[in-house]
């Protein structure tokens, strides 16, 4: 595929590929749902309840660095090469992910950034998620057959990610722009954040840009013009260099997925998100609330 479809994959192909049985070692589906717990959806259980066939659950709760503070941050490349490698992903396999959110992408773009990060670039999500699947009369299944182990083996891209002191130092230098990819009234201040013992705000200096203002109501990615707009409507200019935050690193690689899809593949992710930020940057009186004042 060329560079800028390689990141999607269309409902009707993969229900081709289910057809024609092609989901083996060669192609392999990942439902990949994850939720915040207001959400009150576990991704688990539903991914137990109905899926679509030939799929198997990626937990991002699992591959995870489970030594952090912080929720979701990398795993070291054994963990991502050992978790895989027992989904019976090789470094051969194709990968389709997708998630089940109600936005049509949530969760999706994560792990497809996370493939990417550890080297593995024959990965796609299914644009529309489980949500455009089922409108478009796809079948889904309860029934699972756990894959055969191999082997993978990961190089780690860590150019991609950016550290709490990356994104410090950048307030100062401003070597690349930051992305944050939460909803609006948390950017601003003025919808409470999810997490405990979490106010909102944002990072001085960042650029709104919700990840969901990204898709269409039926769950699909916009068209590339208006991704373009977007961007070009929120200050970002793509071909600068940009790094993308929000709460925990997940939803921020939605906006990765967008820039990549327009031709731009090395926009930079923040890991540990406003999570960390929040908990480190308090006592360094670095963050803004929203209306331009420092807290």
């Amino acid at each position: 595929m060329a560079l800028h479809t390689r990141a999607l994959v269309a409902a009707k192909w993969l229900a081709d590929a289910v057809k024609c049985n092609r989901v083996g070692p060669s192609l392999r589906i990942l439902d990949t749902s994850w939720y915040l717990p207001q959400m009150k959806r576990n991704g688990k259980k539903e991914f137990k309840e109905r899926h679509i066939p030939g799929a198997t659950f990626f937990d991002i709760d699992e591959c995870c660095d489970k030594t952090s503070p912080f929720d979701r941050m990398l795993p070291t490349e054994r963990t991502f090469a050992d978790y895989v490698g027992n989904l019976g992903i090789g470094n051969d396999t194709h990968v389709v992910v997708y998630d089940a959110s109600d936005f049509g992408s949530f969760s999706s773009p994560r792990v497809w950034w996370m493939f990417r990060v550890f080297g593995h670039n024959s990965v796609s999500v299914l644009n529309g998620g489980l949500k455009y699947w089922l409108h478009e009369g796809n079948e889904v299944t309860s029934q699972y057959s756990r894959s055969q182990p191999v082997d993978f083996r990961t190089t780690i891209n860590r150019s991609w990610v950016k550290t709490y002191q990356d994104v410090l130092d950048n307030i100062d230098t401003k070597q690349f722009q930051f992305v944050d990819a939460r909803p609006t009234g948390r950017f601003k201040g003025t919808v409470p954040e999810p997490r405990h013992n979490t106010e909102p705000g944002h990072i001085p200096g960042s650029f709104s840009m919700p990840f969901n203002s990204l898709l269409a109501p039926s769950g699909l990615i916009l068209p590339p013009e208006e991704l373009e707009e977007l961007f070009r409507k929120a200050g970002v200019d793509l071909r600068r260099p940009i790094c993308v935050s929000c709460g925990s690193g997940v939803t921020a690689c939605q906006v990765v997925l967008a820039a990549h899809v327009l031709g731009y593949p090395g926009v930079t992710v923040y890991d540990g998100g406003w999570s960390e930020w929040f908990t480190r940057a308090v006592p360094e009186n670095v963050i803004s609330d929203g209306r331009g004042k420092h807290i």
